[in-house]
C-alpha cells in the first residue's frame, strides 16, 4: 500500500463551521476514523515517524490524541502513556494546571510512566493555541526526561500552537494545515 500525503489526508478531514460556536471551523476527524484506508495509512505514516526520531514511549493527551497514540504505540512496541484530565488516573499522579479561554484545568499522569532518560512522542490530533500541548511537556518534564517531541494530525496555522511548542526547544510535526477560514 502506498504512503499516505498530507493532501490525501486532510482531504478526509470534514470542516464544520460554526461549531461548537458561530465563527469557528470545528476540523472534524471522524471522517478520516470512518474510512478503514486512510486511518491505517495514517497511522502507518506516525509509525514511520516514531522509528526515526528514536522514540521509546509515545504519551496520547485525553480524549482524541488517545484515538492515535494507542494503535501507534501497538504497532511500535512502545509503552502508551496517558495524559488525562485531572482526577481521571488512578495511584500517584504528577498534575499540570493550566489556562484556557474560559478558565483553567488541570492535567495529569501516573508517575511511575516517565523515566529519567525517556524519549516521549506526544499525540494530539490538533493543534491550535497550545495550551493542553504545553501543559503536557511541562508534565511530562517533571521527571527530566531526555527529550520530548510532539506529533500533530492537524495544525492551525493562523493559531501560535506550533510556535509556542518550538520556543520551548521541542520538535513538532504536523501532517495537515489549515488556515482559519478554509473550508
Amino acid at each position: 500500500m502506498k504512503r499516505i500525503t498530507s493532501k490525501e489526508i486532510k482531504k478526509s478531514i470534514r470542516t464544520v463551521p460554526n461549531f461548537p460556536k458561530k465563527g469557528v471551523m470545528f476540523r472534524d476527524i471522524t471522517t478520516l476514523l470512518n474510512n478503514k484506508k486512510i486511518f491505517k495509512r495514517t497511522i502507518d505514516k506516525i509509525v514511520n515517524i516514531v522509528k526515526k526520531k528514536k522514540i521509546n514511549k509515545i504519551a496520547g493527551i485525553d480524549s482524541r490524541g488517545f484515538i492515535f497514540a494507542a494503535p501507534v504505540a501497538y504497532r511500535s512496541n512502545l509503552p502508551l502513556i496517558l495524559v488525562r484530565k485531572q482526577g481521571k488516573l488512578p495511584s500517584q499522579t504528577y498534575k499540570m494546571k493550566y489556562s484556557l479561554e474560559y478558565g483553567f484545568d488541570a492535567l495529569e499522569i501516573n508517575k511511575e510512566s516517565i523515566k529519567k532518560n525517556d524519549k516521549v512522542m506526544v499525540i494530539d490530533d490538533l493543534i491550535a493555541t497550545g495550551g493542553t500541548a504545553i501543559a503536557s511537556a511541562k508534565l511530562i518534564s517533571k521527571n527530566n526526561i531526555k527529550k520530548i517531541e510532539f506529533f500533530f494530525l492537524v495544525e492551525l496555522q493562523d493559531l501560535p500552537g506550533v510556535s509556542r511548542i518550538k520556543e520551548m526547544g521541542h520538535n513538532v510535526t504536523t501532517l495537515c494545515k489549515f488556515k482559519e477560514n478554509e473550508r
